[in-house]
């Protein structure tokens, strides 16, 4: 089972909310918007991927940062068995996963 959770966020404190997300372990997907929705940016968080791999993304992100004030980051994480998800969105599937 997986949750989504959102943090608004400020342009300054984009890049390092993004690697303290990353260095969690348990997220799966980390989308970056503005403030109406927006989306800017969205890609896979594999617990497998080497440093080296992010970045490219981290710089990208941190380019994205220079540009907006304001943010927000909507994370999926996957929920360790057994854990309450009460106060969490349920994440929905996208349309063709798992094909």
């Amino acid at each position: 089972m997986s949750f989504k959770e959102t943090f608004n966020i400020n342009g300054e404190q984009l890049l390092q909310k993004i690697k303290e997300l990353i260095k969690d372990g348990n997220v799966t997907k980390i989308s970056i918007a503005d403030k109406n929705d927006k989306e800017f940016m969205s890609f896979p968080v594999n617990v497998g991927l080497l440093g080296l791999v992010f970045a490219p993304i981290l710089a990208a992100v941190g380019a994205l940062a220079a540009l907006v004030t304001d943010c927000k980051i909507t994370v999926e994480r996957s929920a360790p068995a057994g854990e309450a998800t009460e106060n969490r969105e349920p994440a929905q599937e996208e349309p063709g996963a798992g094909v």
